[in-house]
């Protein structure tokens, strides 16, 4: 399964297009590599997404075409969450 179309069913990112804007700016990783919005994803992936400060890794822990919207979490586990302090200045 495509990596944009796991997240937008995961409910992990809410719209696809978000989803596939942010694997072609290189912020998704499965298994450690670089992966486009065309990158397929399978089960025991390790998934790494970098918003701004925030970077999520997740692991696949099942791929479904449909997923109603309270068993969308089964399809991942999340292995860590780390925000990065920015630069900040106190004055």
């Amino acid at each position: 399964m495509r990596i944009d179309k796991f997240l937008k069913l995961s409910r992990i990112i809410k719209r696809r297009t978000v989803a596939k804007e942010l694997a072609d700016q290189g912020r998704i990783s499965i298994n450690g590599k670089v992966a486009k919005s065309s990158a397929n994803v399978g089960t025991n992936d390790e998934v790494e997404i970098r918003f701004g400060n925030k970077t999520a890794t997740f692991k696949v822990l099942k791929l479904q075409d449909i997923v109603k919207k309270d068993e969308a979490q089964d399809l991942y586990e999340l292995v860590s969450e780390k925000y990065e302090e920015g630069d900040r200045q106190d004055f």
